[in-house]
């Protein structure tokens, strides 16, 4: 089952985040101990399940690694992706380097993204639901455009 779901969290002066059980569950892979962070696309952090990160990593060898922008990609995402693991009440501690490169403050907003969660700003969230939540249907229309009506 996709991950889905819209989760408004504050960091707190550890620089920890709560992830939802319901959530954590949605991972799939029974009782997780720990979560991959990693830079995302957009200015936000993406949150992967082992079997997740694994799978990702897998898609990026597919890639002809001596493409200079592959390597370089490879270089920033796995360089700063990190292993982080759950405390008993669901919590990740975020390193103080991701969250910068994120822009992320206090308020945060972790949304479930099919096959990953992602952390979000919660300023930057909402000006980016502002944004593009007009023109959803227009997107939409994009990423179906070859495929049987919904």
């Amino acid at each position: 089952m996709p991950l889905t779901g819209t989760y408004e969290r504050s960091l707190d002066e550890k620089l920890r985040l709560a992830v939802p059980k319901r959530l954590r569950d949605e991972f799939q892979e029974g009782e997780i101990t720990n979560l991959y962070a990693a830079p995302g696309i957009g200015g936000c952090l993406v949150l992967y399940s082992p079997a997740g990160f694994t799978k990702f990593a897998q898609k990026i060898e597919q890639q002809p690694a001596y493409r200079t922008d592959v390597l370089k990609y490879m270089r920033m995402f796995y360089g700063q992706a990190e292993k982080l693991d759950l405390d008993s009440q669901g919590r990740i501690r975020l390193p103080e380097r991701l969250t910068k490169l994120a822009g992320l403050s206090r308020e945060v907003v972790l949304i479930g993204v099919h096959d990953r969660a992602e952390v979000w700003d919660q300023a930057v969230w909402g000006e980016y639901l502002t944004k593009l939540s007009p023109e959803f249907d227009q997107i939409a229309g994009h990423v179906f455009e070859n495929q049987a009506p919904l």
